[in-house]
This record gives structure tokens, sequence and C-alpha cells, in this order.
């Protein structure tokens, strides 16, 4: 009968010592929770954040387009003016012509006698188409 009780309390004191372990991994496992779930709160905010600056970047992305949009319209019928104008006025056609000779090497003095622009009037071409036939 002692032995019995022997055992009885050797199995006795390994439970509670197996309550005590579980109750410690039960603490770490919810503390480990709350931990995880401060963070699921702060993953929720910043998606939350992120997902108000997509809408603001749509809405700024809608705006640009319907400026892009109106800007098309204003610009669209600009090269059929353009050639009206240079059909009715000869002296722009003197303009386009001597920007064609700038781009084939033609001086100012080249111009002013093929052209008939001034002498002010032809450096002026000179200089702005030199620059777009090295581009």
């Amino acid at each position: 009968m002692l032995i019995a009780l022997v055992v009885l309390g050797i199995a006795c004191a390994g439970l509670v010592l197996a309550c005590v372990w579980l109750s410690g991994r039960q603490r770490a496992q919810e503390a480990q929770a709350v931990a995880l779930a401060k963070q699921l709160a702060l993953l929720e905010q910043r998606l939350k954040d992120q997902g108000k600056r997509i809408e603001s970047y749509q809405q700024i992305n809608i705006r640009m387009g319907e400026e892009l949009r109106e800007l098309n319209k204003q610009v669209a019928p600009l090269p059929e003016r353009l050639v009206r104008i240079e059909q009715r006025d000869p002296t722009s056609l003197s303009f386009s012509q001597a920007a064609r000779l700038v781009g084939m090497g033609a001086s100012p003095e080249d111009l002013t006698q093929s052209c008939g622009l001034s002498q002010a009037e032809a450096e002026l071409v000179a200089r702005l188409h030199q620059g777009k036939a090295r581009d």
C-alpha cells in the first residue's frame, strides 16, 4: 500500500508539473496572439492608407486625362490652320523654305539672298533651326 501511495504521489507531482508547463505555454501563446493582433491592426491601417493614396492618384489621373483631352481638342486643328496660313501668307512660305535651307546647311547670308529675308530674320531662323537640326 505504501508503494501505491508513493506511485500516486509521483503521478500527482508529474501532473502538477505538466499543468504548470501547460499554463506557461498558454500564457506565451496568448502573448504571441496579442502581438500578432497588434501587427495585424497596423497592417490593416497601412492597407487603408495605401487605398486612400491610390484613390487620390486615380482622381489625379482622371483630371489629367480630362485636361489632356481638352488640350488635344485645342491642338488637333492647328496643323490644318498652319497649312492654310502658309498658303495665304507668301512671307511664311519664305520662312518655311528658309528653315529647310538651314537644315541643309545654308548661312544667314544665303537666306537673305534666296528667301528675301532681312539679315535679322535670317539670323533668327538660322539660330532656331540649327538647334533643331543638331537634336
